[in-house]
């Protein structure tokens, strides 16, 4: 099985100053998709530059012809279906479809309360996430849409022509609780994980491969209760975040040596980060743009 490799590019640069290089080289290195996070602000990078995904989506669409894009990943923190639904049938018609939306409950970072509420609890996002992503799915698949929720409304929304792609865009659903793995299963084209949050610190890479497969049995369980193929989902890995971090980064055989564990687990894309310098994200971009070209062939078949 082949295993695609996308990246992530977080919107911290001016367009005109290495924005617009960054996703133009990232379509050049052949990456299958190019993705940014959704957020209004995102740790170390709170007091300095960042800017919204999808302004930066729509003028990454612009400057690119086939590579993919996509969020990683949008939530219900500050957005609501009805506007959200608009703005993706716009780029997506922008981009010609080739938009995936990377979609999850939210957290308690800065996007909980940029509005002025007290964060959510778990409980409350996940109720939250349980009505905004069937309500985003009906949005972008039919044509007028009404809806009365616990959290959510809309009256007689049009969303007229509705996405390039059909029936919709694509959704990347990341989840690893039971109710988010139950919306991955019944609306997700894909599935996305960070790993286990718990091992990141003391955690080893065999942990962290027994806690993905963990997940990964538990989406198929929760395929199977509805009567879907867990095999029709991709499964996405957004790297940087398992005991590993930043190291398989460090060399082309490390690449390939990481990915080859993920993908006997069952992975089909693997995301990194953008080699951003003084950061987490820190790495050699020579090294990075290696990746990029070679890692691919070495892991078909």
């Amino acid at each position: 099985m082949s295993l695609r490799l996308s990246t992530v590019i977080l919107p911290y640069r001016r367009w005109h100053e290495g924005g617009r290089s960054t996703w133009t080289r990232a379509e050049q290195l052949g990456f299958h998709t190019a993705y940014t996070y959704d957020h209004l602000s995102w740790r170390s990078f709170r007091d300095g530059p960042w800017f919204g995904a999808v302004p930066t989506l729509t003028a990454a669409a612009a400057v690119t012809e086939r590579m993919r894009l996509g969020t990683l990943v949008t939530s219900p923190n500050f957005r609501h279906p009805v506007t959200l639904a608009k703005e993706l049938i716009s780029l997506d018609d922008i981009s010609g479809g080739r938009v995936t939306l990377g979609i999850g409950a939210g957290g308690t970072g800065f996007d909980a309360t940029a509005l002025g509420q007290e964060p959510w609890t778990p409980r409350e996002r996940a109720d939250r996430f349980g009505e905004f992503l069937p309500l985003l799915d009906r949005l972008l698949t039919e044509d007028a849409v009404s809806y009365e929720g616990d959290f959510y409304s809309a009256h007689e929304a049009r969303n007229i022509p509705g996405c390039v792609q059909r029936p919709r865009l694509p959704f990347a659903v990341a989840a690893t609780g039971p109710r988010g793995l139950a919306l991955a299963a019944r609306h997700g084209q894909a599935w996305v994980t960070t790993g286990d949050p718990k091992l990141f610190e003391n955690g080893t890479p065999e942990q962290s491969g027994r806690a993905l497969r963990r997940q990964a049995d538990r989406l198929a369980d929760a395929c199977a209760a509805i009567g879907r193929e867990v095999g029709e989902l991709d499964r996405v890995l957004l790297t940087g975040f398992t005991p590993e971090r930043n190291r398989p980064l460090e060399s082309v055989d490390a690449f390939v040596d990481f990915a080859g564990r993920h993908r006997e687990l069952g992975f089909t894309e693997l995301v990194v980060h953008w080699p951003i310098a003084e950061s987490d994200f820190a790495a050699d971009e020579k090294v990075f743009e290696r990746i990029a070209m070679e890692a691919p062939a070495q892991l078909k078949g």
